[in-house]
């Protein structure tokens, strides 16, 4: 049995309030056991002491849009590259991850249940995991690899064990495709309501899939396991149609329009804002050999992109911090921050999205996202105080120490 008391530091806890000074976070193997003030608390000399050394402790971060099988390269190295290094190199994605504070995430299409499994036995480490395992796309579409050039390059090795295809066309293909991915281990169901700025054949504004195809894939999720549906969407009418079939979360929202944003706010309907995708497209394009077409699109949607999310989160809709990390390096997330504070979020909110509102998105909100008593012990101590410096969380040697499950996975202390 082991037990942590981590002291010396400000309290974020994740629910919004203002940061306490003279609080102590108590934990006994995987779980919280006490969250306030230090007097409060009395020690046992049992415990492990951790000194955040005047910085901050915060819950553990979320990320709730991620690849984790991938780092986008240039074609010649993915066309030369064994299949099975993507899980070596996975391994390290993930504990990169893990190491910048962010302890849970969705993934959005490309990670398998063995990865999951490996994570969780402690065959490797990573954050915890929820998957989609693949995403839906019509034929034509974003996710669908074809090339002007009439061959196939698909982001990711596709039709091996575990990873169904998802392309799909017409209600009965979808609904089948969509047993597939539950069939498969998916956790929540990823579909490509719009076109992209990667893919070669579409722009983020053609509108994919019927709002009757997009009812279907709800509904078997629904029925089957009360599964949720995340949508890749960019474009206003396809966001609009996403959300009026019952889609949980809009990935991206590019093209937000006021219907749009009216439509989320009566349905709950969560944004994934993905600021940092575009961005990162534009820095990285040269060295990683990103298509013409995506860098002339991140260029087209970059300012869009961030005045519709100022306008939702004006508007009140929620929103969950995620990053498309995969597009860009893995371990970079926390940039996404920065990104919504400087098209208009508060600093606390920013933390708030990408804690408490990022579980809830998950449907994981009774056992992470805030430091309360009796959830799992996920624990960042970060140098400074965030608030006062958003900025600081992009920088890895900032984030001092990384706890999951009560584990110490990283201490720089």
């Amino acid at each position: 049995m082991v037990k942590q008391l981590i002291k010396n530091g400000l309290l974020v806890d994740g629910n919004g309030g203002e940061p306490k000074k003279d609080h102590v976070v108590v934990s006994e193997d995987k779980r919280i056991v006490y969250v306030g003030p230090e007097n409060g608390y009395a020690t046992t000399g049992d415990e492990v002491v951790v000194d955040a050394a005047g910085g901050t402790i915060l819950p553990g971060l979320i990320d709730t849009h991620v690849h984790m099988m991938m780092e986008y390269a240039p074609l010649s190295e993915r066309l030369t590259t064994p299949f099975s290094f993507m899980y070596y190199k996975a391994a390290e994605y993930l504990k990169n991850t893990l190491h910048a504070g962010v302890t849970s995430v969705r993934d959005a299409l490309g990670t398998d249940l063995g990865v999951k499994k490996a994570v969780e036995d402690g065959l490797i480490t990573g954050p915890r995991l929820q998957l989609s395992i693949n995403a839906l796309t019509i034929t034509g579409g974003h996710g669908d690899g074809y090339q002007v050039a009439g061959n196939t390059v698909d982001l990711l090795p596709s039709d091996y064990p575990g990873m169904p295809s998802g392309k799909c066309d017409g209600v009965e293909e979808v609904r089948k495709k969509t047993r597939e991915m539950l069939r498969a281990g998916a956790e929540v169901i990823k579909v490509h309501a719009t076109g992209g700025v990667l893919s070669a054949t579409d722009h983020p504004k053609f509108t994919q899939f019927s709002l009757e195809e997009l009812k279907v894939i709800v509904e078997e999720g629904r029925f089957r396991k009360g599964v949720k549906v995340m949508a890749h969407a960019q474009g206003a009418e396809g966001i609009k149609n996403a959300v009026k079939a019952g889609i949980h979360s809009i990935e991206h929202g590019i093209f937000i329009d006021d219907e749009a944003i009216e439509l989320m706010l009566e349905n709950g309907t969560y944004l994934v804002p993905t600021l940092l995708a575009p961005v990162a497209v534009l820095e990285s394009a040269k060295d990683v050999g990103m298509p013409d077409s995506a860098v002339e699109k991140s260029k087209e949607v970059i300012e869009q992109h961030k005045a519709s999310f100022t306008k939702a989160y004006k508007a009140g809709v929620k929103i969950a911090m995620g990053t498309d990390a995969g597009v860009m390096k893995h371990g970079t997330n926390l940039r996404e921050l920065g990104l919504m504070v400087d098209a208009g979020m508060t600093p606390m909110d920013s933390i708030v999205a990408s804690t408490k509102t990022a579980a809830e998105c998950l449907g994981w909100e009774e056992k992470v996202g805030t430091l309360e008593q009796g959830k799992l012990a996920d624990i960042v101590v970060v140098k400074g105080n965030p608030i006062e410096d958003i900025y600081s969380l992009a920088n890895n040697d900032n984030i001092q120490v990384v706890i999951k499950n009560g584990k110490v996975e990283k201490n720089l202390l």
